[in-house]
């Protein structure tokens, strides 16, 4: 009986956190409003995008049609995106009452293989270009999740993004990023056409990206988004029902004439694509990991993604009591920084692939006993530096094949060393561009239940475009490793997926959606996310409250862009964070610096687990947006 009324008194506990009954006064004021609805709610990256979003849904679409909407326009205004790249998704269905998950990554094509990056002398596959390409994965993902989950037609859900490319005022943000990369982009003709206009080769001093607000027209990508249209329609006259005329549209993108350009532009910019690489290419619809933190479920997708670190980091704070140590005290950045350490070491050694061998050791990372065994690791007094990835195989009744690789792996990658056993690192500025690396969230919810968290990414400014197509490839071959001794589980093959950053997120309370949360920012996202959920379930704050939260960003675990690089020590904090904290912190071997901003711009909707209400919230470091009803 007494632990039953200790069930029942916690989960009282967690609804008055998700009603929001305690508020803490150093986090009540906010920039942006929180948003309520009652019907439905969309949020995103970008204004046009979530409005893209409200249109669907007062076209009478469900969640996972909105999502697809804003998807769509996300992918057209190049927010951080474009057409070419990949998206990662997880979906509450309300019907079976389950969460799946959409893994709609590109892979390498044939010929992606260490020995030809290496003949090339690199350490890593480039960052740009059409070597930095994998196959696109946008497209197909968005159109699996509208055929298996969603209501609308794919023409209507493509509408808002087809008048987008057709022109629409292009924002300051891109513009700025337009130019800065202008010498990259001047590479590659049909990039250089679309984003630098005003190029004057005889004055190249002047400016050559568009204007703020200047009319951006994508005649090519209209075209292309055109042709699946068309297919849609003409298999709609043969007699085709809806879903399988979304795919024909599907199979003109990845086995048609849009593949065709695709592949031949690439090839003859000196890529690797083949027809076969994007034919047989597939999205998986796949069932996510999870773990529980106190009566609540949360969901993420597998070690294909960053994800699992999240509910790692959950399963060793969980016995810690972190609400007595406060807020964004010495002790409490300290205990989140250490478990972030042990987490993310895990997470560039052991994530990777799940389609392709060795298998991850994924019962083992998220076992609550070796939660329990690494949270022993942790150093109260000190920062540790030299944290190593744990051994999980025992907690799942195996042997670790890779022991005598975890024993000797560090957190500074092999190939950021000279031969004279000095570190190599790029400029801070590259290094710091490079983790944060930029994409886009997606959340929507509806009355009827549907929950949709999203997060996209790849082909972002500088883009490759691939010929006629206005299509923005994927740079996300970057993210694989060629030497095993960083990972053996992501090292590059032909047909294989890079452990990518991209991480969406569900949550759920007696198996009801409580919270769906994502964020921008590369490296930063998952340690972003953490914080944000221990704002609410731990600090009681609400979600416009916790989306603008003074979070602090470690750059101890490696990079996935770039070099790899990583910083053991190096944290960031906010000016909120005072004086005396900062010295602490300090003393136990941190190096810290105080940013005007944390790499933070979350999107979350809650869910009133009583009314059914939802509530949203978009941080305030950004352009990030949200509409209701």
């Amino acid at each position: 009986m007494d632990c039953m009324t200790s069930i029942f008194r916690h989960i009282i506990y967690v609804l008055s956190i998700a009603l929001l009954v305690t508020v803490p006064t150093q986090a009540q004021n906010t920039s942006k409003p929180k948003l309520y609805g009652k019907h439905w709610m969309a949020l995103t990256g970008k204004p046009l995008s979530a409005s893209a979003g409200a249109m669907t849904f007062s076209r009478g679409g469900n969640a996972v049609d909105a999502a697809c909407a804003m998807l769509a326009a996300a992918a057209t205004i190049w927010d951080t995106m474009s057409w070419g790249g990949e998206t990662q998704a997880l979906i509450y269905n309300p019907n079976t009452r389950k969460v799946v998950g959409i893994n709609a990554l590109g892979v390498a094509p044939t010929g992606a293989t260490v020995d030809f990056f290496q003949d090339l002398d690199m350490n890593y596959p480039p960052e740009h270009g059409p070597l930095a390409a994998t196959t696109p994965g946008t497209p197909g993902g968005l159109m699996v999740m509208l055929a298996e989950y969603g209501t609308l037609s794919l023409a209507e859900i493509l509408a808002p993004a087809m008048e987008l490319a057709a022109g629409y005022p292009i924002e300051e943000a891109n513009v700025i990023e337009i130019e800065e990369n202008r010498d990259i982009i001047s590479q590659w003709p049909e990039s250089k056409r679309l984003f630098l206009p005003h190029l004057n080769e005889r004055y190249p001093e002047r400016w050559a990206a568009p204007r703020p607000g200047e009319i951006l027209r994508q005649p090519d990508l209209l075209a292309t988004l055109q042709k699946l249209v068309d297919a849609e329609a003409e298999a709609l006259a043969a007699g085709s029902d809806r879903k399988p005329a979304i795919y024909a549209a599907y199979d003109r993108f990845y086995r048609g004439d849009i593949a065709e350009e695709i592949v031949r532009s690439n090839r003859e910019d000196g890529g690797l694509f083949t027809m076969q690489d994007l034919g047989i290419w597939q999205v998986h619809i796949e069932a996510p990991v999870k773990t529980r933190y106190k009566g609540i479920e949360v969901y993420k997708l597998d070690t294909w993604a960053q994800g699992p670190a999240l509910l790692q980091a959950l399963n060793i704070l969980e016995k810690v009591d972190l609400k007595d140590m406060g807020y964004n005290s010495v002790r409490y950045i300290h205990w989140l920084y250490q478990t972030m350490n042990l987490v993310f070491a895990d997470r560039d050694f052991y994530y990777g692939d799940t389609y392709f061998p060795p298998e991850e050791p994924i019962v083992g990372l998220l076992s609550k006993e070796y939660a329990n065994q690494r949270r022993l690791l942790i150093n109260e007094k000190e920062n540790s530096v030299d944290i190593k990835p744990g051994d999980p195989y025992p907690y799942q009744g195996d042997v670790n094949p890779y022991e005598h690789l975890r024993q000797d792996w560090t957190p500074i990658p092999p190939t950021a060393i000279n031969e004279d056993g000095n570190e190599i690192q790029a400029s801070r500025t590259e290094r710091d561009t490079a983790f944060v690396a930029g994409t886009t969230s997606i959340q929507a919810a509806d009355a009827e239940g549907w929950v949709v968290s999203v997060t996209p990414s790849g082909g972002w400014v500088p883009a490759y475009l691939a010929g006629n197509t206005g299509i923005g490839l994927s740079q996300r071959m970057q993210s694989f490793v060629l030497d095993e001794a960083m990972n053996p589980f992501n090292v590059l093959q032909p047909g294989k997926r890079p452990r990518v950053t991209l991480t969406p997120s569900l949550a759920l309370i007696r198996g009801r959606p409580l919270m769906a949360f994502s964020v921008q920012g590369g490296d930063t996202q998952e340690q972003n996310l953490l914080q944000f959920f221990l704002n609410v379930i731990e600090f009681g704050m609400d979600v416009q409250q916790a989306a603008e939260a003074a979070n602090f960003t470690s750059y101890q675990m490696q990079a996935s862009f770039g070099t790899h690089d990583a910083e053991p020590g190096r944290i960031e904090v906010m000016p909120s964070v005072d004086q005396y904290t900062r010295e602490q912190l300090s003393r136990m071997g941190y190096t810290v610096e105080v940013v005007d901003r944390t790499y933070s711009p979350i999107t979350a909707i809650i869910i009133n687990p009583r009314s059914g209400v939802m509530e949203g919230g978009v941080g305030n470091t950004g352009d990030d947006y949200g509409i209701a009803w």
